[in-house]
């Protein structure tokens, strides 16, 4: 008799099993799981929400799709020569294609959202308004995002049927500024944004007006007021997002809070001059900024985490060793010490960073706190601070 009734119990696990891992995920249950960030990538990018929701319904096939269950690529987008990421197979036009597959799904949002807005033959759409759908729709196919003849009127009737041009009004007051950086024509008499030029011509690249990049501390570098879009300058000056953010010191990126400097190459790992001494209020970010050095380096030369109490007055090294001493409240203290000094290593093609950890004795947790490194990832020639 009990094996009988572990047997019944056994089959209705079963069944009960089945039932619910055959479940499907509808679009209505989709779009309420993903809306925040479709409209999150509208005020960092401008791509607008209704698009992004209505492409991730129709690849994923509302989330069903065996792609994204085994890479979170909700946007069908293949591996392409820059990628260099992981990667999964599959069937789609051809047999056995490369797709990007990614650690998170908002890392598959963002990553849609800057492969429309940083390559040139979608960059007429965003001379659309956001909320104009429907030239988005046939954009998209003449740009030759979809191979579907057919693709412009599914993606249009996919965002009627669910209403999605109401995400998109939702966000509308947010976009970033992507005319901050103006061009000019060659005659120097008018000066037209981005989108109108487009519109007149979308066949052409525009010259570049260059007014906005300035040297600063000997860097290439831009000003930029509060609000504006880092993706924005990244497009402008045709530097690679990832790199724009290197070179600031920032782990993501989005609109800046505030007007400052952004630079377009990599900043120094010493300063000119060989201390700083700290203002009311100022951040270790900030005092890299404004002296061209990496933030890393900036820690490192003074035993210091970002989250450490900076007081006004103190005094900052700016310099790996420095030979001379220093006048602060306590004296004259001579900073040239052996301890003083900072140990580096260059990524090789065989090594990650637990095996960099080992090697030099120290953690990964403070490997990746003196490189400013959000993930355990790393390239080969890549430069670490190893030691404090």
């Amino acid at each position: 008799m009990k094996r009988k009734i572990i047997l019944i119990a056994l089959i209705f696990g079963y069944c009960f099993f089945i039932h619910v891992h055959a479940q499907k995920i509808t679009p209505a249950q989709y779009i309420a799981m993903h809306k925040d960030m479709a409209i999150q990538e509208m005020i960092r990018t401008g791509t607008p929400a209704s698009i992004t929701l209505a492409q991730g319904i129709l690849e994923t096939e509302s989330g069903n799709s065996a792609l994204v269950k085994k890479s979170n690529n909700h946007f069908g987008i293949k591996c392409k020569a820059e990628w260099t990421g992981e990667r999964v197979f599959h069937d789609d036009d051809e047999a056995g294609e490369c797709f990007r597959k990614y650690d998170s799904v908002i890392h598959s949002y963002r990553d849609h959202s800057d492969f429309l807005r940083t390559r040139s033959h979608y960059a007429f759409l965003y001379s659309y308004e956001p909320t104009d759908y429907k030239s988005w729709c046939y954009g998209l196919k003449k740009a030759g995002y979809a191979t579907n003849p057919r693709y412009p009127q599914i993606l249009m009737k996919t965002i009627e049927d669910h209403q999605l041009n109401e995400y998109t009004k939702s966000a509308l007051s947010q976009i970033p500024d992507y005319s901050v950086f103006v061009i000019k024509k060659n005659n120097g008499n008018t000066v037209k944004t981005d989108a109108e030029e487009l519109k007149e011509d979308k066949t052409i690249t525009p010259p570049i007006d260059r007014s906005y990049e300035k040297i600063y501390n000997g860097l290439r570098a831009v000003y930029a007021d509060s609000g504006t879009s880092l993706l924005a300058i990244a497009t402008r000056y045709k530097v690679d997002l990832a790199k724009v953010l290197d070179y600031n010191d920032l782990l993501t990126d989005g609109l800046l809070d505030g007007p400052q400097w952004i630079y377009l190459q990599s900043k120094r790992t010493e300063a000119k001059q060989e201390t700083h001494k700290v203002k009311t209020g100022e951040s270790l970010h900030q005092i890299a900024q404004s002296n061209g050095i990496q933030l890393g380096y900036l820690m490192a030369y003074n035993n210091l985490d970002e989250e450490d109490p900076l007081p006004a007055g103190t005094i900052l090294k700016l310099q790996s060793s420095i030979d001379k001493k220093i006048n602060n409240d306590a004296g004259e203290e001579d900073l040239s010490s052996e301890k003083n000094k900072i140990k580096y290593h260059s990524v090789r093609s065989n090594e990650d960073l637990n095996t960099i950890a080992n090697q030099y004795h120290v953690s990964l947790q403070d490997l990746k706190k003196w490189n400013r490194l959000s993930s355990n990832k790393v390239k080969v020639g890549q430069r670490l601070i190893v030691s404090k």
